[in-house]
């Protein structure tokens, strides 16, 4: 057995026995992986270094963190564990056989069962070695592995199990995104019979009957078959799995999934969503090219093929050729399944400057100074997606035919395309019941997800989040007595309406709707679609043009009248986020959006928004709190859905609207935004709302009125709706202890004790530390005020976020930025020059203010 210089090359012979001596010192710090322990033998925890890497990977054999050539002394300086377990995994040339094929050869097979294959590799020509040695630190000794004989039965077992260790990103829960779809053992044997069937680009019906939605092909016979429950939870008649239980074809693609980058597919007899490997070749049976998202020669005639107008088309700039990039800044990332709407989102934020040196800038004192268990550090992780997207390590062009040749006769080096976020979204999603799910997600809840998140880690004395930054004020006039109120909140997102009754295009729209109509009842294929086209000016007068405000309660009249609300701008942003009010709900509650076309303008120019705060004439509304009512039994209390629905367009998940309205009373919208602000953090804070029976505590945050908490603390609801009368925490919750958690009791007791509400100046900052570590950014203020960086209203567009589908629980993101004077377009792994960059098409625009 040899013992080697790992960097140095040199080499040494060693007797058998000494092994298990060489070994002796370092037992007590060798583990066996346990059930629950998390190896990371597929990643670096600094960067995307992975056993496919030209040094390796090297994995901890105490913690079972993995780590790549230029990080692996850091852990053993900061550790002092001195003993690794290193992965690496070749790519050789087939052996020929004796008639000149390529005989199949693989050694160390089971060793990274679960190590992604690089596809553009030719399977018949080259295969996969996999080589494990144990190294020790710090003199770089290697014992090359297998050796059971020689070596102390703890570290073989040790090795063994870590090597068999399933990845650290399965969970139990079958919905988590972290389940990873397998490969399915139908895919590379799959027959497909040769019977002329081509599947057109839309109009598709369930063979045997109706249904148009919820459509799955078949890949064996091309049949068009209707789902059931499985896969999405979406209805059907199960037409598709009798078709299979009849036939016993197994694999079936959901059609409307289609995109360049991959599809659903579902495998009938392993009765679970699969992976198909060989995907495109399959579509490409039944005249679909998943690359171009069109049918080809083989299917349709080329004057059956319509204008590319559908927004997957228009978004992804299909049917264009589009040049690939790279380099720095021009990295994909891998969509990890309905991870799209992250990759969009942190390709837009890590091409802002403040993020870069927040992150990236400071990434060697962020290593130094990260947690013994760097993968749940957020700072840790952000500075590694940075750097992975920017230093261009993993964004390098394809060598020359030339090189390869010669490259491959020797040993083939893949190329890095792209990274794949695994562990930066395992940890951001942790504990979030959408983001941590496989479903697809909103980008906007997602951005407003990742700045709570940067506001609560602090990376340096700026926080880069402040650049989004902006304060709101929101004028309130009471309709009878003409009284206002002036109130500011915090903000980071610019939202504006769709101002439908605005199009320019009226008459085509209604021409279209009756030709649509037309071809469905007729069960022909829909006409060429037409777009309504907003004006954009349209929508920033909607948004700057007085709402009327639900239940409004006028303290002028101590009683509800009617009310308007106007918000304008207290500051302007540096970076300006625009999202467009694309998504409403339809009768059944399911988010549906908008297909409009919005001409945003290059150049932004909001200066008039500027609010000016209380003008001469103006009287204000009294500081008076509204009464509160209590219902003696819970359940007697309606829930006002159009208080919840004005939540819900705000973008806040819908069960949780639903709990701020019934928990605040039905006491308006407003007095419900409290609640979400001081509740959004919870586990529990999507689930669906469970009315507790009457004299029952509800669970996580959800108490039921008159409910004393844990360690005799207020429930939080009764909290929040006290400060929302502009009472501080602790004077609340003091006046809820003494009044034995009674509202109107401790309104009463505020009012008869006014020096504690001086006195209670210098605890509040102390108390908003312990009790609302989780408060949401969105209502943040502190001793000093919120951090703004208020300047010109002027702005610049450098980047939007598209999204392809119905709603936001389906479909695509996609991200256009403009670098280096040209527009580029991040579609998950493919980043290329841009061509026709579809502004009009965008749902969340990045706007950067113009210096004055």
């Amino acid at each position: 057995m040899q013992r080697a210089a790992l960097f140095s090359g040199g080499d040494a012979q060693m007797a058998a026995g000494d092994l298990g001596e060489l070994l002796v010192p370092y037992m007590p710090t060798i583990r066996v992986p346990k059930s629950g322990d998390r190896v990371y033998k597929t990643e670096c925890a600094f960067s995307y270094d992975s056993p496919d890497s030209e040094g390796g990977l090297y994995v901890c054999m105490n913690t079972f963190l993995g780590f790549g050539r230029e990080h692996i002394e850091r852990h053993y300086r900061k550790t002092g564990q001195c003993v690794y377990l290193h992965l690496k995994r070749h790519v050789i040339e087939k052996v020929p056989g004796a008639s000149g094929g390529a005989l199949p050869k693989r050694r160390n097979a089971k060793l990274f069962l679960d190590l992604e294959t690089n596809g553009d590799l030719n399977s018949d020509d080259f295969e996969y070695e996999d080589e494990a040695k144990l190294v020790i630190f710090p003199d770089h000794y290697e014992i090359s592995l297998p050796n059971i004989e020689e070596l102390p039965a703890l570290v073989t077992i040790a090795c063994d199990a870590l090597l068999s260790a399933k990845s650290p990103y399965r969970k139990q829960d079958p919905d988590s995104w972290e389940e990873e779809l397998q490969a399915s053992k139908h895919a590379k044997t799959l027959v497909q019979l040769d019977n002329g069937v081509r599947i057109p680009p839309s109009g598709w019906k369930c063979s045997k009957c109706d249904l148009r939605e919820n459509l799955w092909l078949n890949l064996t016979d091309g049949s068009v078959l209707c789902g059931k429950w499985f896969f999405d939870g979406s209805g059907g008649n199960g037409h598709a799995v009798e078709h299979y239980k009849e036939t016993g074809y197994p694999l079936a693609v959901k059609l409307g999934t289609i995109t360049p980058d991959g599809a659903d597919v579902y495998s009938f007899d392993e009765e679970e969503p699969v992976l198909d490997p060989h995907i495109a070749k399959h579509l490409a049976h039944f005249g679909i090219d998943m690359l171009q998202m069109q049918v080809t020669e083989n299917g349709l005639r080329d004057n059956d093929i319509k204008p590319r107008v559908s927004e997957w088309e228009v978004i992804q700039e299909a049917g264009v050729k589009l040049k690939p990039m790279y380099g720095p800044g021009y990295t994909g990332m891998k969509n990890l399944g309905n991870s799209c709407y992250l990759n969009a989102v942190m390709q837009a934020i890590f091409s802002i400057p403040e993020f870069q040196r927040a992150y990236v800038g400071n990434l060697p004192r962020i290593f130094d100074y990260s947690p013994l268990d760097p993968t749940q550090d957020f700072n840790t992780q952000m500075a590694k997606l940075g750097h992975g997207l920017l230093s261009g390590q993993y964004s390098k062009p394809p060598m020359k035919s030339e090189l390869i040749e010669q490259v491959m006769k020797e040993e083939h080096k893949p190329q890095h395309n792209g990274i794949s976020p695994r562990m930066f979204k395992a940890f951001i999603s942790k504990g979030h019941p959408e983001f941590s799910s496989n479903r697809q997600q909103d980008a906007q809840e997602f951005f407003l997800h990742l700045i709570n998140l940067v506001e609560r880690n602090p990376v340096g004395s700026e926080n880069p989040s402040d650049v989004f930054r902006f304060l709101v004020e929101e004028r309130t006039q009471c309709c009878q007595s003409r009284k206002v109120r002036y109130t500011e909140r915090v903000d980071y997102i610019m939202q504006l309406p769709v101002a439908m009754e605005a199009a320019t295009n009226k008459d085509e729209l209604i021409a279209y709707e009756l030709k649509r109509r037309e071809a469905e009842a007729a069960r022909r294929p829909p006409p060429e679609l037409v777009r309504a086209k907003i004006p954009f000016s349209a929508c920033l007068q909607a948004f700057s043009e007085p709402n009327n405000v639900e239940d409004f309660w006028s303290s002028a009249l101590q009683a509800k009248s009617a009310g308007v609300k106007t918000s304008r701008f207290a500051s302007f942003p540096e970076y300006l986020v625009v999202q467009i009010k694309k998504f409403t709900f339809g009768l059944d509650w399911i988010p549906k959006k908008l297909d409009v076309s919005v001409d945003m303008p290059d150049f932004l120019d909001i200066s008039h928004l500027r609010a000016r705060g209380l003008q001469p004439g103006e009287e204000e509304l009294p500081d008076i709190a509204p009464p509160i009512i209590i219902p003696d039994d819970p359940k007697a209390l309606d829930i006002d859905e159009s208080s919840v629905m004005q939540l819900a367009e705000m973008g806040f998940p819908l069960e949780a609207c639903r709990k701020a309205v019934y928990y605040t009373g039905n006491l308006g919208a407003e007095v419900a935004f409290n609640w979400i602000v001081a509740h959004m953090e919870e586990p529990d804070f999507a689930e669906p709302l469970v009315i507790p029976a009457f004299g029952e505590v509800a669970s996580s945050g959800a108490a039921a009125f008159g409910a004393v908490g844990l360690d005799n603390q207020p429930p939080e609801e009764m909290v929040a709706i006290v400060i929302s009368m502009g009472f501080q925490r602790n004077l609340a919750i003091q006046a809820l202890k003494a009044t034995n958690n009674n509202l109107e009791r401790a309104m009463e007791w505020i009012f008869s004790h006014p020096e504690l509400e001086e006195e209670s100046e210098p605890a509040l900052d102390m108390m908003n530390m312990e009790n609302n570590a989780n408060a949401n950014i969105l209502a943040e203020t502190g001793s000093e005020g919120p951090r703004i960086k208020d300047g010109s209203g002027r702005y610049e567009l450098f980047g939007f976020i598209s999204h392809m589908g119905t709603s936001t629980m389906s479909g695509h993101y996609v991200c256009h930025l403009k670098k280096e004077g040209r527009w580029v377009i991040y579609n998950d792994l493919r980043v290329c020059a841009s061509e026709r960059p579809p502004k009009d098409l965008g749902y969340i625009y990045f706007y950067h203010r113009i210096p004055s």
